[in-house]
């Protein structure tokens, strides 16, 4: 192998389409020229190697995560669901009354999500989610997206739904009551097949 490798301005360029084409971020560029990475790519093309694709499949049948101290309402199952990260970035709601400046009560928000014939996430795919960090869709930063398919009840009887949400560098959940208002950066987490 040549040690003389130089790139041309169109071989860069082409590099720079492929990336796009492919959704490559600059965080995702930088990791492939991390270690030997691009040396297993290589023998990929060589024919050395073999890619083999994860499914990331999500069991929203299975019980919840509950914290210490709640209890589960209402939990929607979903059966397995397959992850596909490209697919679920687009993949929020948003009422008309949060449309704008506008803010819709939680409640009011449950009741219309519930007539709606896309299902919605529940707190199981959130908690993967959170688990498994790098599959979350760079679109959702700057928002707090609620996971409407499990609603919990506090021991003082009132009622919430939990949200992922951007913050620290990281990814983290928290929860907002029913009674309270979401509005435009708080859509709903909706289910892609």
């Amino acid at each position: 192998m040549s040690n003389d490798l130089m790139l041309d301005v169109g071989q860069a360029n082409e590099l720079k389409l492929a990336f796009r084409r492919a959704d490559f971020s600059n965080d995702d560029i930088k990791r492939l020229c991390e270690g030997n990475v691009l040396a297993d790519v290589r023998r990929v093309l060589l024919g050395h190697a073999a890619i083999n694709v994860v499914e990331h499949a999500i069991d929203c049948d299975a019980q919840p995560f509950v914290p210490d101290g709640w209890s589960v309402e209402e939990h929607q199952k979903g059966g397995a669901f397959k992850w596909d990260r490209n697919a679920q970035k687009d993949a929020l709601y948003l009422s008309k009354g949060q449309a704008g400046s506008k803010y819709i009560e939680g409640n009011k928000l449950r009741k219309e999500l519930s007539d709606k014939s896309t299902p919605v996430l529940n707190a199981n795919a959130l908690d993967y989610l959170i688990a498994n960090p790098h599959l979350i869709p760079e679109e959702w930063k700057g928002k707090y997206v609620f996971f409407w398919g499990t609603v919990y009840r506090s021991r003082g009887g009132s009622l919430f739904v939990r949200c992922l949400y951007w913050g620290g560098g990281r990814w983290d959940w928290c929860y907002d009551w029913l009674d309270y208002g979401f509005d435009g950066y708080d859509p709903a987490a909706v289910r892609v097949s």
